[in-house]
This record gives C-alpha cells, structure tokens and sequence, in this order.
C-alpha cells in the first residue's frame, strides 16, 4: 500500500480527525506511517548524519501537530506537507551549519596562534622571555572563562584533538560541540581584546600572533 491508495487515505483522514479531537492514538498511527520514510528518503540524505536527521523528524512532527488545524485537506495524503516541513527544516539546519563553520573558521584563525604559540616551547635562538609572556597572558585569559569554555578551548587547541573526540570527551553531540567551541573563542577573543588594548606602552605590548 502507498500514501495515494484509496483505504490509506481513508484510515490518514479518519486519523487526522481523531488527533484534531486530542487522540494521541492516532498521532503514533501517522507516526509509525510517516517517520521511517521521511528519515530515511528526505532527511539523511539531506543531512548526512543520524543525529541531526533524528532531531529534525521529532520537530516535523512537532510542526504538524501546531499547524495541523491550518492544512487544508486537497484530497490527497499529507506526506507531501511532512515532507516539506521536513525538507525546509533540513535546510535551516545546513544554513546553520554553513554559518557556524564560517565562524568557527573566522575565529579560529585569529585565534589558534595565541594557543600554538603559547603551547610551543621557544626553538634555539627563540626569545624565551616573549614566549613565557605570551604563555602566561593566554593562561590568564583562560582563567577567566568559564570552565566548559577553558575546557573545550584546552582541548580543541592546546591539545589538538580532533572536534569529534573533544564532543565526546565533553559528552555532547558534534553540532553542540561546535556551538560551544564558538562561544568559547568569542569569549576568549573578548577578554584577549580586553587585556591587549589595555593601557600599556607598546614596546610592552603582548604580541598577537605567533
């Protein structure tokens, strides 16, 4: 059976009545109907990965059931309404994801010579004393921050992990990672403003980059 066969549009109409008059039967009915192929025709292909297609269907669904007394029935199913509610939430999620790399990038290119070079013991012939102020500045911004932030910036900087083992290590999802790392150079980026464009002589001024 298909969504555009007679007796599946007759049992889809007869549960959207019911869930208009508050049965949750009838939801999990056009639940177990829809779900599986929306994931898998529309959204993983999409998204690419499991977690934020997962996401996306639970809020498709949250979506139909607020709109629901404002579809105006056609005649056919309302596959074609989930799947674009599905479709568009999909892009939302990649236009995100666009410009949170933008950010991440932008950021972290103005920031991870402070943490390389604060990292890095100074090479023969290095001037040990710039490096050990450089190092001492970076560690006094990083007690500033909060601690999820000092953590997520130790890890993905100063360690050098990779962003998939960092959202592990902080027990949290890739994207949320990544939202937490771009709060976290912000942060930092602020109070490094801050400390640097403080009132000092140039001459004693803590370099910017490596």
């Amino acid at each position: 059976m298909t969504f555009h066969d007679p007796a599946w549009l007759q049992e889809e109409r007869r549960c959207l009545d019911e869930l208009r008059r508050g049965d949750r039967t009838a939801f999990s009915r056009l639940y177990r109907a829809f779900a599986q192929p929306l994931y898998a025709r529309v959204l993983l292909p999409k998204l690419g990965d499991r977690e934020a297609a997962e996401d996306v269907l639970a809020e498709t669904f949250r979506i139909m059931l607020e709109k629901l007394d404002k579809y105006e029935d056609r005649g056919g199913s309302i596959w074609s309404w989930l799947a674009t509610i599905a479709a568009n939430k999909a892009r939302d999620v990649e236009r995100e994801r666009a410009r949170r790399g933008q950010a991440l990038r932008g950021f972290a290119q103005l920031s991870a010579p402070l943490f390389e070079a604060a990292a890095a013991a100074p090479g023969p012939g290095g001037d040990r004393a710039d490096a050990a102020r450089l190092q001492a500045a970076v560690a006094r911004v990083m007690d500033e921050l909060n601690p999820r932030y000092r953590r997520a910036l130790t890890l993905r900087f100063l360690e050098d992990r990779p962003r998939a083992e960092c959202a592990e290590l902080l027990e949290v999802k890739l994207a949320t990672f990544d939202v937490l790392l771009l709060r976290s150079l912000r942060s930092f980026r602020e109070r490094w403003q801050a400390l640097t464009s403080a009132q000092t002589p140039a001459s004693d001024r803590i370099p910017v980059t490596a």
